[in-house]
Formats: C-alpha cells, sequence, structure tokens
C-alpha cells in the first residue's frame, strides 16, 4: 500500500463533497448527456467508477455464450465503439480508464448508434488518452472471520498514454477471491431414519493474475487500428474435511481436494479504412487455453476397514481462431452494414478416473467415454440496414444465418452439418424528451460446451455424466421490451420486460438405460419482469443522499424429460430484490451507505435427484469511506451481517427418479459468517 500510494501524495485532491449536485444529465437530441462534473461529489478515479453512478443505468457484459466475435450484446460502447476482444469485459476495460480522460458519458438509445446487435439504453464513454502518462491502481484485501484464508494478493494497476499516432494502455490485474463455509449436513433414509451426521468445513482459493495491452492506431489518414493482446494464469485450490458419524457401522471421515492451474491467451487485431464512400474493417483473433483439473475423495474409517479412494484427472486444450470482415456505408438516411465471419474452436480432452488398491496405490480404470476431440467450424453472413423513421423514432434490422459443421473424435464421435437463421429487429422511440421506449426481437444461436460431449465423473457428489456427441446449440427467439423515464433531479426508473422461447434446449436428460448428461429438449420459456431505478434524494431535503432499487422475477417453463411435466428450469433465479444507499456527506470527504439482497434458486434437476443449492437468502452490508486519504480513496466495508448461510437440501432416489424409490435426503447448513474488506484507490 505504502509503494502504490507515493505517486498519489503529490496529485490535488478533486473536491469531492456531498455539496456538489446529484448527477442530471443534459439533453442532447436522443442522447443524455453526463460530463465530469456530475460525477464530483463521488471523487471517482476511474470510468467505471463514473458509470457505475449514472442514473438508473446498470453494466451488462458481453454475451459470454454468444458465438464467434458475432455482434455487440452489451451495453457499453468506448468511442463510440463495442469493446473489443473477448477476454476483456466492460468492467476491466472501464478500470483501466482514469476519471480525467473521460470527456463525457452519454446514453442513448441501441437503435441510435452504428453498433449492429446492441438492443436497449447504451452507455458510449467517451474519452481520450493524455499525452503525458496516467494511470489509476485499487488495491482491495478480504478477510473472512470463519475458516478462510485472508486475502492479500487482490488488486489491478493500469497506466495510459500516447507516443505519436500510438495510445497505449497496459493493466496488471489479479482477480483473486477467497470463499469458506462450515456447518452441520444430516443425512437421512427414505423411510426417515437417521443415517449420518456431518461436520463438513471447507475452502476455496483462487488467483487469477493477468497482464493485458491495449493499443490504438491513428491513421494514416482516416484508418484506424486495434491490438489487444492478454496473457492469464489461474490456479484455484478447493480443500474440504468432513467427518461423518453414522447411526451404525464405522465412522469416518472425507478427504476432499480439487486443484485447477493453468494458463489461457487471447490477441486480437482490427484495422478499418474509409473504401468507395464507406468503411471495411478486418478484425482477427485467436485464443488458446490449457485447463489441467484434479479431484481426489478419500475415505479413512476410525476402524480397521480399509481406505476407499478415487482420483479424476482431465487435461483439457482449447482454441478458437476468427476472422472477420464488416463493410458500412451511408445510404441516405440509411446505415448499411455487410459481414461475415469465420471462426474454427476445438477442445481436445484427456480424462482419466483411479482407484485406490489395498496397497495404497492408485489404479487406472477403463474410461474411454471421457477422452476425446470436438471441433466445429462456422461460418456467419449478416446484413444490417438501420435508419430513422422519424424524429421520434428509429429501427434496425439485422438478418443473416450461419453454416457450421460440428465433429467428434473419440467414441461415439460423429460429424454433422447446420444451418441456422439468425438476426434481430430494433425499434428505438423517444415518446418524449423524459421518456423513451425500446422493443427488440432477436433470433439466437447459443455457444455449445464442447466438455458436454464427453464423460465427466464428479467425485464431490457421486455424480457422472455420460457424454453426449447428439448435442447441437440452443437457439431462442427473444422479444425485449424496455421502457425508461428520467425523473430531472429525482433520479432515473426503467423496466425490462423479457420474453425468450428456446428450441433444442440444454438440460441433463436420460442417456441410455441408466446413463445422464447434458442433451437438446424440444422446448423451454422464460419470462422476465426487472425494474431498475435510481432515486436521488436532494430534492427531498437528504443532500447527498441516493437510492438504487432493482426488483427481477422471473417464471420458466419445460417439459421434464424423465417424467414428461411441466416444471421450471433447472437452478434458475426466480426472484431477486437488490437495494443500495449511499451518502455522500455535506461539506466533507466522507460518504457511507449500506446495500442488500435477496434471492431465489429453483431446484436442480438430475436423473436420480431433485435438489436446491444456494446461499443467502439475504444478505446485507455497509461501508464507510474518505475520499481524500493522503490523496486516496479508501473504503472499509463489512458483508453478510445478517448472517446468510450456505445450504443444499437434496433428494437422491435409488435409480431414475420416475420410479425408484429415495434412498437418501441430504440438507446443508453451513455458516458462512461476516466478510471484511478494505478498498484503496488512487491516480497518478
Amino acid at each position: 500500500m505504502v509503494a502504490l500510494s507515493a505517486p498519489a501524495l503529490a496529485q490535488d485532491a478533486a473536491p469531492a463533497t456531498g455539496d456538489a449536485p446529484p448527477p442530471v444529465s443534459a439533453p442532447a437530441g436522443t442522447k443524455r448527456v453526463f460530463t465530469p462534473a456530475d460525477f464530483t461529489r463521488f471523487a471517482p478515479r476511474t470510468a467505471l467508477d463514473m458509470l457505475n453512478q449514472v442514473p438508473g443505468f446498470s453494466i451488462r457484459g458481453e454475451d459470454t455464450s454468444s458465438r464467434g466475435l458475432g455482434q455487440a450484446s452489451g451495453n457499453v460502447l468506448l468511442n463510440g465503439k463495442r469493446v473489443s476482444g473477448k477476454s476483456t469485459d466492460p468492467v476491466t476495460a472501464l478500470q483501466a480508464i482514469p476519471a480525467g480522460n473521460v470527456t463525457r458519458i452519454e446514453i442513448v438509445d441501441a437503435a441510435e448508434v452504428d453498433v449492429p446487435g446492441l438492443t436497449g439504453q447504451v452507455a458510449n464513454v467517451v474519452y481520450e488518452a493524455k499525452k503525458k502518462i496516467s494511470g489509476q491502481f485499487t488495491y482491495r484485501p478480504e478477510f473472512r472471520a470463519h475458516y478462510a484464508d485472508p486475502l492479500y494478493t487482490r488488486g489491478d494497476v493500469s497506466v495510459s498514454g500516447t507516443t505519436g499516432p500510438v495510445e497505449y494502455t497496459v493493466s496488471l490485474k489479479n482477480d483473486a477471491s477467497r470463499s469458506s463455509a462450515g456447518g452441520p449436513t444430516v443425512i437421512t433414509r427414505g423411510d426417515g431414519s437417521l443415517f449420518e451426521t456431518r461436520d463438513d468445513r471447507w475452502t476455496g482459493n483462487f488467483d487469477q493474475p493477468q497482464i493485458s495491452g491495449q493499443f490504438k492506431l491513428d491513421g494514416p489518414g482516416s484508418s484506424l487500428g486495434n491490438l489487444n493482446l492478454l496473457a492469464r494464469r489461474f490456479n484455484y485450490r478447493f480443500d474440504e474435511i468432513s467427518r461423518r458419524d453414522r447411526a451404525s457401522g464405522p465412522d469416518l471421515e472425507r478427504e476432499l481436494s480439487q486443484r485447477e492451474k493453468g494458463y489461457n491467451y487471447e490477441a486480437g487485431a482490427d484495422y478499418e479504412f474509409a473504401l468507395g464512400g464507406g468503411r471495411l474493417k478486418f478484425i482477427g483473433l485467436t485464443r488458446s487455453s490449457d485447463e489441467p483439473f484434479f479431484q481426489s475423495a478419500l475415505l479413512t474409517f476410525n476402524d480397521a476397514s480399509p481406505q476407499i479412494g478415487s482420483r479424476y484427472v482431465q487435461d483439457g486444450k482449447s482454441k478458437e481462431l476468427i476472422g472477420r470482415s464488416e463493410f458500412r456505408w451511408k445510404w441516405g438516411k440509411t446505415d448499411v452494414q455487410l459481414s461475415g465471419e469465420a471462426a474454427f474452436n476445438s477442445l481436445d480432452l484427456v480424462s482419466r478416473l483411479y482407484s485406490l488398491k489395498a496397497d495404497g496405490s492408485y489404479a487406472e480404470e477403463f474410461f474411454p467415454s471421457g477422452t476425446g476431440k470436438v471441433s466445429e467450424d462456422r461460418y456467419e453472413a449478416l446484413a444490417t440496414m438501420g435508419r430513422p423513421l422519424s424524429s421520434k423514432l428509429s429501427v434496425q434490422l439485422v438478418a443473416g444465418g450461419e453454416w457450421s459443421t460440428i465433429v467428434q473424435e473419440g467414441p461415439g464421435g460423429k460429424e454433422r452439418s447446420f444451418f441456422r437463421p439468425k438476426g434481430s429487429l430494433n425499434f428505438a422511440a423517444q415518446v418524449t424528451p423524459t421518456f423513451n421506449a425500446n422493443f427488440k426481437i432477436i433470433r439466437r444461436v447459443g455457444q455449445l460446451d464442447f466438455g458436454q460431449f464427453l464423460a465427466r465423473v464428479f467425485l464431490d457428489n457421486d455424480n457422472q455424466n455420460a457424454g453426449n456427441p447428439d448435442l447441437v446449440p440452443t437457439q431462442q427467439w427473444r422479444y425485449e421490451l424496455e421502457l425508461a423515464k428520467d425523473l430531472g433531479r429525482y433520479g432515473k426508473t426503467r423496466v425490462n420486460l423479457v420474453a425468450a422461447l428456446f428450441e433444442d434446449f440444454v438440460d441433463i436428460i436420460p442417456i441410455g438405460l441408466t446413463g445422464e448428461s447434458p442433451g437438446n429438449i424440444d422446448k423451454a420459456r422464460a419470462y422476465a419482469i426487472d425494474w431498475n431505478s435510481t432515486f436521488q434524494l436532494d430534492p427531498l431535503g437528504v443532500k447527498g443522499a441516493r437510492i438504487n432499487l432493482r426488483a427481477l422475477a422471473q417464471f420458466s417453463s419445460i417439459r421434464d424429460p424423465l417424467t414428461g411435466d411441466k416444471r421450471p428450469l433447472s437452478s434458475f433465479t426466480d426472484r431477486l430484490i437488490e437495494a443500495d444507499f449511499r451518502h455522500d456527506i455535506p461539506g466533507s470527504d466522507w460518504a457511507y451507505g449500506v446495500n442488500g439482497n435477496y434471492s431465489h434458486v429453483t431446484r436442480a434437476f438430475r436423473l436420480n435427484e431433485v435438489g436446491r443449492q444456494w446461499e443467502g437468502p439475504v444478505w446485507l452490508g455497509a461501508f464507510v469511506e474518505n475520499k481524500d486519504v493522503f490523496g486516496l480513496t479508501v473504503r472499509a466495508s463489512a458483508g453478510n451481517l445478517l448472517n446468510a448461510r450456505s445450504r443444499w437440501d437434496r433428494t437422491v432416489y435409488a435409480g431414475r427418479r420416475n420410479s425408484a424409490p429415495i434412498d437418501f435426503v441430504e440438507k446443508r447448513d453451513r455458516l458462512i459468517g461476516p466478510i471484511f474488506s478494505l478498498s484503496v484507490k488512487g491516480t497518478f
């Protein structure tokens, strides 16, 4: 901390008190514009700090399930462009932009920007790199009262500047975390009699250091180029001790260990230039990862019984190569874009299963279905047209399709080819100067998890996927309506209505007579009502205060592949309430706040069990912040003040749950405890 804060000591702290007015956008046509002065009261260090304070706006990252690069799917633009690459999310990109470089933030309807694929309200963060070198850093240690190791290694630092025609940002970041829980588990038999009680404790340590660089070339002429580089290592260590007291028979202890240690990298570039009255853009991206996985379970009895142990080892190497071109031009009032993309994905997976022998060594078992190679070659062509229909209404149409070939090598391997239409139709209406509406129809094709084609063992829960070479991507028709009302000095309110109609939905299905694995179900439905609002309390006399509220209700339906009955989607969040209060105290550098949320998830369904796993259901936290501690912003936070728990209730059957009797019922109730964290932010 001392070393990182030294450059910031020479900085003059910007005035940041609750005396400054709350953020209120200025109308600019159909845009709502926020300037740096609107965020003075918050003393932002990065563009992320600023965007987080825009009333009624929530950052939505790019859809990680999307195929290839495709069209944009988030709601954040940087200088009118989508966030480049697949591994760099908007939060990471915004964290690397010092607040002093931001010129303004524009909130605009998606149909009015020249970026196909966006929907609803979009934030365009307009910034410029300074000639001199500037940067920011954040250090965020965390401590838990029970079980977990302290976290000292989480933070980030970035440096930005301009050299000639090249604008650059270089970042170092570690998205580290520590997690833990402990407490009782009770196992009862199908007839309700006690079988076993457990005292379980686990810890999980995750570190993911990465270095990234973004380089922008301005010129020659009107041409623009970007180069994005990222290298990341990850290390996850999970250990659980479960002491088990049986109603009859010997007691025992289970040691469960899991290790994941590997790397991934990404390199992407794009270059655009004027051509024939339009702009031509070429994009290339390559990604690669090596993700070894190890899991072991060892049962030790308190009598002379021999130990029972298993080990599961998996090494997966994945690659992705994408080439894309886009040509756009103006045809009267119509913006037109033609795009083509080729993407090549592959996963080479080797899995091995071992069992403990009497002499203490491990013998490899026959497990050929866990090893193989899966690849997909995909080609996409899309045409986009967007134009204003009037001064208050605009439309954007995207139409096209994709051709793909999926190949699995190994046991049960096969080759299949498909054609799938895709696209969207988006209307944006500025009904009044303070009220707008967006309606969008989307035809979307999801990404495949190649690991689901092959068999997989789960030693922690005694489950196994058989693998499924017949998997195809989920497709959906999606309908979205967003209504947003600017309340002026009082804030902003927004509601989203969503309906998603799925085809070939991926869920657990029967494989053979006794197996199960992810597979496709013909149809599924999901509906959502999502209300998100910011209310400024200055006009009500509480100067410097504001409240963010969110309420989400989701409904879903799918026909169970085993019973044929309708049920909700597995592990689907159907209720969520979030509230956040912040008060920047007038006449001081101090701020404080509280935040809380409640969530509920549906049960998860496998063929031999039904259960619900969740944490909470209510979380409460509080923070105190000072915006000028030797030129730094320092925040102390305490979380889980209402003692949210880690729970899992599941019923396991002796066979398939539509015909077999109950084998056992498991109820977990584990302590998480309070969580204390510190955040230190500075610029240089």
